[in-house]
C-alpha cells in the first residue's frame, strides 16, 4: 500500500524524490519520510500527514545529497506518527531502509533482537528489517540484503543503503511491486512508474527475490545465490501528461473525462488485430465447464456485470468470487475451470493470492491488467491488457470502464467460437461495443444536470442503489464509488429484495438512486421507485428507457440506447459524475480519500 523511492546519480536527491512522493502519495498518506546519505552520514526528515508537511519540514532544515531513499505511508503496523513513518535506520546507524509491505514473522525477529541487546524505536514490522540488516551486516551489503530476505517472512519491496557502502542504491522485492528505472543522469528504484516517467522512459521490472544493485552509473542484477542476471528493459509509453492533472482540479475528473480514449484503445485492442485480439483467439474455451471471476472492490463488480454478460451469451456457468474470500474457500475447481483476474495494478495482494490457488489446483488463469510487468501478468496462463494508462485517482473509473469493455469483447468471443453466435451477430455485437467511446464522449459533454443535482445531495446520511439484472450489477459500482469519495453510507440491493427488509430503512427524504437500462424489466423497477417515493424517498432515476416524467422527489437522468448487456459502460458514468460531485461539493479530498490507497498490496 506504501509508496517508495529511491535515487542515485549525478543530481541533487532531495528534489527528485520528493518529486516522485507526489506522484505516489496515491499510495499512502498517513505519513512520509526521506533518508539522504551523505558527507555527514543519514539525513532524515519524517513528518506525519500529508507529503506538504514534509516539504515544509525540509525548507527549514535543508539537507542535499546524490543518493537517498523516500517513503509515503499506508499505515499498518503502528499508528501513523512520526518515529513509525519511514525510512527507519538501525540503532548503530549504519543502515537504512524503505520497506512496502508486512513482515509476517517481525515479532519473532524483534523479540531475538531485543534479547541481544538492540533498541527498537517504532511500533513497525518495517524497523525489524533495518536492524537485522545491521545486526547481519558483515562488510558486504549484498551478503547482508541476501541473508536478511531470508530471514523474512511475508511480502517486501526494499530500497536499502548502507552508510559503508556510500555508492551502492540496493532493492529487493517479494509479493509487492518495485522496478528499476535508468537514465542519464542517474538510476531509480519507485513502486509505480509515474513516480519517475518525468526523469526516464527506460524500466526493469524485478521478480521476486531478485536484487538490484544501482550505482550512479548503472544497474546489475542479482538472484539470491548472487548470480548475476541479465534482463531486457522496458520502454514505457505513457507520456508524462498522462500522470498529470492537466488543468482539473483533481485526477478524478481528468480520469472520467479521459474514458471514451480509454475503451476506444482497450476496444482497438482486440478487434484491430491487436495484441489482445491474438491472446483471445489463442485461447480454447471449448474445454471449460465453468467460468470463474475474481477480484477485490471495484474489480469484483466488473465480475458481477460479466456474468450477466457471459451467461447471456455464452451459455456456460460463471461464478464470481471476492479474490480475499477465494482463497479461503476452498474452491471447487479444476482443469476445466478457466478463472479469469480483474486487478488494475496487477499486484493486488488478495488477488495474487487467488491465482496462485487456481493455478495450483489445476485451473487455466487468465488476467485483465493495466499495468505491464505486474505480478499477475507475468503469471497468469493468459494476459489482457486494458489501455486505461496510468490511473492515479484511488477511486477506479476509466480503469474500471476499460475492464467492462474487455469483459464484453471476451464474452462475445468467447459465445463465437462456443458456436453460440453467429459471425454476423458476432459483429452487431462488436458494432454495439464499438458505438460506446462517441456515446460516453457525448454524456461527458453534458454533465450540467448531474452536476446541478449532486449539490442538493450533500447532507444525506445514507444512500441507497437499485436496480434489477445487470442495472443491480452496476448499482453495485454506484454505492461503492459514493463511499468511497463521499463518506456517505451507502448500499446496492436488488430492486425485487426491496421488501424483503431493506424497505424498513426508507423515510422521509431518504435518496434512492434506481437505475433502468433493461426496458424488459421497467415496470418492474419504476414499481420500486413508487414504493419508495411513496414512503417519503426522493428518486434519481437514471436510464434509457423511461417512461416516467419528473416531479417533485423524481430526477429523471437519460442516457443513450445500448444493448442491454453493455448499457453499465453508460449508466456507469452517470453513477461516477454524481459521487465526484457530491464529494467535491462537501470539499473533500477526492484523490485521496481517508484509509484508502490504491493499490491493495497487502492483506
Amino acid at each position: 500500500m506504501c509508496g517508495i523511492i529511491g535515487y542515485i546519480g549525478k543530481e541533487n536527491a532531495v528534489p527528485i524524490i520528493l518529486d516522485g512522493l507526489k506522484r505516489l502519495e496515491y499510495r499512502g498518506y498517513d505519513s512520509a519520510g526521506i533518508a539522504i546519505m551523505n558527507e555527514k552520514g543519514f539525513e532524515v526528515a519524517k513528518q506525519k500527514g500529508r507529503l506538504t508537511a514534509l516539504e515544509e519540514l525540509i525548507k527549514q532544515r535543508p539537507i542535499k545529497g546524490y543518493i537517498g531513499i523516500g517513503h509515503t505511508r499506508w499505515a499498518t503496523h503502528g499508528e501513523p506518527s512520526d518515529i513509525n513513518s519511514h525510512p527507519h535506520v538501525g540503532s548503530k546507524n549504519k543502515i537504512a531502509i524503505v520497506h512496502n509491505g508486512i513482515i509476517e514473522n517481525y515479532k519473532q525477529i524483534k523479540e531475538r533482537l531485543e534479547q541481544k541487546g538492540i533498541k527498537f524505536v517504532s511500533q513497525t514490522d518495517s524497523e525489524v528489517i533495518a536492524q537485522l540488516a545491521e545486526y547481519y551486516y558483515n562488510g558486504d551489503i549484498v551478503e547482508t540484503v541476501i541473508k536478511t530476505a531470508n530471514a523474512l517472512e511475508g511480502s517486501y519491496a526494499l530500497g536499502i543503503m548502507c552508510l559503508d557502502e556510500p555508492n551502492k542504491l540496493i532493492a529487493i522485492k517479494k509479493d509487492n511491486p518495485l522496478i528499476i528505472g535508468v537514465a542519464e543522469h542517474g538510476n531509480f528504484i519507485a513502486s509505480d512508474v509515474p513516480a519517475i516517467l518525468k526523469h526516464t522512459n527506460r524500466v526493469y521490472y524485478l521478480n521476486d527475490k531478485e536484487i538490484a544493485v544501482l550505482t550512479k552509473s548503472g544497474v546489475e542484477f542479482y538472484n539470491m545465490d548472487r548470480e548475476p542476471i541479465y534482463k531486457e528493459p522496458e520502454i514505457i509509453t505513457w507520456s508524462v501528461d498522462s500522470a498529470e492533472k492537466g488543468g482539473y482540479e483533481h485526477f478524478m475528473l481528468k480520469e472520467i473525462m479521459e474514458q471514451p480514449r480509454a475503451i476506444r484503445d482497450t476496444i482497438q485492442s482486440v478487434l484491430a488485430n491487436g495484441d489482445n485480439g491474438k491472446v483471445i483467439e489463442s485461447l480454447d474455451v471449448t474445454r471449460f465447464s465453468k467460468f470463474v471471476i475474481t477480484g477485490c472492490g471495484s474489480a469484483y463488480n466488473a465480475g458481477v456485470v460479466a456474468k450477466y454478460v457471459f451467461e447471456k451469451l455464452c451459455r456456460v456457468p460463471v461464478e464470481v468470487e471476492l479474490a480475499s474470500e477465494f482463497r479461503y474457500k476452498d474452491p471447487i475447481i479444476d482443469n476445466n475451470t478457466l478463472v479469469i483476474l480483474i486487478s488494475q495494478s496487477g499486484e493486488t495482494a488478495d488477488t495474487i493470492a487467488a491465482m496462485r490457488e487456481a493455478k495450483r489446483r489445476g485451473a487455466v488463469t487468465l488476467s485483465i491488467v493495466n499495468v505491464m510487468g505486474s505480478t499477475i501478468a507475468k503469471e497468469t496462463d493468459y494476459t489482457l491488457y486494458t489501455m486505461a494508462g496510468p490511473e492515479i485517482a484511488v477511486a477506479t473509473t476509466k480503469a474500471f470502464s476499460a475492464q467492462l469493455v474487455m469483459l464484453y469483447l471476451l464474452a462475445v468471443t468467447f459465445a463465437r467460437k462456443l458456436g453460440k453466435l453467429s459471425d454476423e451477430e458476432e459483429r452487431k455485437l462488436f458494432s454495439e461495443i464499438a458505438s460506446l467511446p462517441d456515446k460516453v464522449s457525448e454524456m461527458l459533454k453534458n454533465v450540467d444536470t448531474i452536476q446541478k443535482y449532486a449539490t442538493t445531495c450533500v447532507g444525506y446520511k445514507s444512500i441507497f442503489f437499485i436496480g434489477r439484472n445487470i442495472d443491480y450489477a452496476i448499482a453495485l459500482e454506484g454505492s461503492l464509488k459514493l463511499k468511497e469519495i463521499s463518506y456517505i453510507h451507502s448500499e446496492a440491493y436488488a430492486g425485487g429484495e426491496l421488501k424483503h427488509g431493506t424497505i424498513s430503512l426508507i423515510e422521509d427524504n431518504t435518496l434512492v438512486v434506481a437505475i433502468s437500462c433493461c426496458e424488459r424489466l421497467y415496470e418492474k423497477i419504476y414499481s420500486n421507485v413508487e414504493q419508495v417515493i411513496s414512503r417519503g424517498a426522493k428518486v434519481l432515476f437514471i436510464g434509457n428507457c423511461i417512461k416516467a416524467l419528473p416531479g417533485e422527489k423524481l430526477e429523471i437522468v437519460n442516457i443513450p440506447v445500448i444493448n442491454e448487456l453493455f448499457s453499465p459502460s453508460l449508466s456507469v458514468i452517470i453513477l461516477q459524475l454524481f459521487s465526484y460531485y457530491v464529494a467535491a461539493n462537501k470539499g473533500l479530498d477526492i484523490d485521496k480519500p481517508r484509509n484508502l490507497a490504491k493499490s491493495v498490496t497487502v492483506e
